[in-house]
């Protein structure tokens, strides 16, 4: 089946990211990093709420007691819509010019942050990179927290593990999507390898799993598309959609069989804007297969939302 994109929401978003599927509410939740808010969506019946943050957001997961796992810029935060950001852990204390970029809840039910060297002025604005400072963090339900890596990336994004034990992992700035051996229980990874390096669609960002453990990848910069690769890092398929910078993807609907997709405007022009309007929107991609349920944070290992 051909895959068909439709756009489901003139969002606007300065760079949308993070977006997961709530089965029980049948909404969909991601963030616009740079435009300080956190958006909910029910695609049934186009019901739209937005909750400002009070920092750059940077990622979102469910919580098995209610509520939200949130990242920020520096801190993951615990949250509940209209309540207040309460802090919970902050990954990196002795490093303050990097931030939080990609987190996602692990099938274990703790939550994976990557940090980054920041790329944001305090006004939102672009700010110059200038080393690989970026790592990857576990936070555990009672907040303690784990390196898993050195500090050796540049634009951290992806998180995925598949049903055999492995892991995906991608650095923006490298153009590279790695693959790791991952034992959760143990909260280690081991065994990097480079899978997918210079693919000529735009740089990797966001990504999820679909039921066969094939990666979709948002390919950013330019890369106008959705890109799924399988574990060896060939590629099984592309999907091309009308905006140029998608961002982040997630399987929803009743038979999470849509595959849903952020997309940001950042750094772009006026002209530009006016002469792509969708930049920034959510868009909705069926005939890409299937996807699992979403793990929440806290919850006993495999347990999905």
């Amino acid at each position: 089946m051909k895959a068909l994109v439709r756009t489901v929401l003139d969002a606007g978003d300065i760079v949308g990211e993070s977006i997961i599927w709530s089965a029980a509410e049948a909404a969909l939740y991601w963030v616009d990093i740079v435009g300080r808010r956190i958006h909910r969506l029910e695609p049934g019946n186009g019901r739209h709420d937005t909750w400002p943050t009070p920092d750059f957001v940077t990622s979102i997961g469910m919580r098995a007691d209610g509520g939200f796992i949130v990242g920020l810029r520096r801190n993951v935060c615990l949250w509940e819509p209209d309540g207040a950001f309460q802090d919970f852990a902050t990954p990196e204390p002795d490093l303050p010019d990097n931030r939080l970029n990609e987190g996602r809840v692990a099938p274990d039910g703790s939550f994976w942050v990557a940090t980054m060297q920041t790329n944001l002025n305090p006004d939102g604005s672009p700010r110059e990179m200038t080393e690989n400072a970026g790592a990857i963090w576990r936070i555990d339900a009672s907040g303690a927290v784990t390196r898993l890596t050195p500090n050796e990336y540049g634009i951290t994004n992806t998180m995925a593990w598949t049903q055999d034990g492995r892991f995906f992992f991608a650095d923006t700035l490298a153009n590279e999507i790695h693959l790791f051996d991952c034992d959760l229980a143990a909260g280690r990874l081991g065994n990097r390898r480079t899978i997918v390096k210079d693919f000529p669609r735009g740089f990797p960002d966001g990504s999820c799993l679909d039921d066969r453990d094939r990666l979709w990848n948002c390919r950013v910069a330019g890369g106008s598309a959705v890109a799924c690769f399988d574990t060896t890092g060939a590629l099984s398929d592309l999907v091309e959609l009308p905006a140029s910078w998608p961002t982040s993807c997630t399987f929803g609907g009743a038979g999470l069989d849509t595959l849903y997709v952020t997309s940001a405007r950042f750094t772009m022009s006026a002209a530009h804007l006016a002469a792509n309007p969708r930049e920034g929107a959510l868009f909705a991609v069926t005939g890409a297969g299937h996807g699992r349920p979403e793990p929440v944070f806290g919850a006993s290992p495999n347990t999905a939302e």
